[in-house]
């Protein structure tokens, strides 16, 4: 059977998806080991930063249960890497435990990898083959394939509207729009990310924690806040112990940003037009700082601020079976001269949710790296 339709590349991705949430900055990679005769020696996933990666993990399994991997095959979603950094090169570990042949979806987009363990793999004379669920690695990784290949994370922008695109009533109310089942599924789309992303107005309007409460979490993904002025106040609920806020800003108030410091955030000026933050800046930076998907709950004005500058990859929207009529939009941007300037976007997941209907659109040609 080829490799592109072989059963253990396809438990491999299964493997892989439970690093959703856990292994960031890493890629989400799954692993089997098994013989010629399809019997399976040991599998794995990879687990939090600084943890063993996915092929390690299925090693460790088949000596646990008192198997000799010699001779097997590593059936593998993502080339194994053959740098060190918090953990030793996989390559090296599958070719000291006697490891055959490799089958890997595809190769590593990770410039210190980069067809780098092929080479090793064969070089020691393993047989390496390439192919089968490379777009499923591809698209269960697209946040880490974006900071490899672009330099910044893939920026999901999560709305909850009324079908007439309504995000609150004028005055700002918004709890509850969707209902639970969809707040729910929310969290679990936080918890996947590496960092939340709001802003200012948001935190003064609704003091939100953003951190992952309706949803199973093995890690909580850090906050971003955008606030140009620091207007911050200590008693915020972002700020929570043991958890990373980055706060961008465009000013350079050296008293403001030692009190917020004093509480544990990190302050990080990025000036822009206008007095607002440079946002592309802020992706770039949050790109060096190993954020693979950034997840954005935020107000019409940042929304828009992000649309119109084409920095948004992704839509996550949640529609409730209401209308509001009047309210706020879900991202202040335009007005367009004319239709041809509209952001188009292809819908990638339309279902419900509970009640409310859940879409995932895509800025078109933004997958395109």
């Amino acid at each position: 059977m080829p490799p592109e339709t072989h059963p253990f590349i396809r438990r491999a991705l299964e493997l892989a998806r439970k690093s959703i949430g856990l292994s960031e900055p890493n890629p989400r990679v799954g692993c089997v080991i098994a013989r010629s005769d399809g019997t399976v020696l040991g599998e794995g996933h990879t687990q939090q930063a600084g943890g063993p990666h996915a092929e390690i993990v299925a090693l460790r399994a088949a000596k646990a249960a008192g198997h000799d991997v010699a001779g097997a095959t590593a059936y593998v979603t993502l080339e194994p890497c053959s740098h060190h950094g918090r953990t030793g090169p996989c390559c090296d570990a599958l070719v000291a435990a006697g490891i055959a042949r490799v089958v890997a979806s595809c190769q590593d987009p990770n410039p210190l990898v980069a067809g780098q363990g092929f080479e090793r793999l064969r070089a020691a004379g393993v047989q390496v083959d390439v192919g089968g669920g490379a777009a499923e690695t591809r698209e269960l990784n697209l946040g880490f394939f974006s900071r490899m290949v672009r330099g910044t994370p893939w920026v999901r922008l999560k709305v909850a509207a009324s079908l007439d695109g309504r995000t609150a009533l004028p005055d700002g109310t918004s709890q509850w729009i969707t209902q639970e089942p969809a707040r729910a599924d929310g969290h679990a789309w936080r918890a996947r990310a590496g960092a939340v992303l709001t802003g200012i107005g948001t935190v003064l309007e609704d003091d939100p924690r953003l951190d992952v409460r309706m949803a199973p979490a093995p890690r909580q993904p850090d906050v971003v806040l955008v606030d140009s002025r620091l207007e911050l106040p200590a008693s915020a609920r972002l700020f929570q112990p043991g958890r990373r806020l980055w706060i961008y800003t465009a000013q350079a108030d050296a008293a403001r940003a030692d009190k917020v410091r004093a509480l544990g955030a990190e302050v990080i000026a990025l000036p822009g037009p206008n007095g607002k933050v440079d946002l592309a800046a802020l992706l770039r930076d949050l790109g060096k700082r190993g954020v693979n998907e950034l997840h954005v709950e935020a107000g019409h004005k940042l929304n828009g601020s992000l649309v119109r500058e084409g920095l948004v990859d992704e839509f996550l929207v949640y529609l409730a079976p209401r209308l509001l009529g009047a309210g706020r939009e879900m991202a202040a941007f335009g007005p367009l001269a004319k239709l041809d300037d509209a952001t188009m976007l292809d819908f990638t997941s339309v279902e419900p949710i509970g009640p409310d209907l859940r879409i995932l659109a895509r800025v078109r040609g933004r997958d395109a790296f």
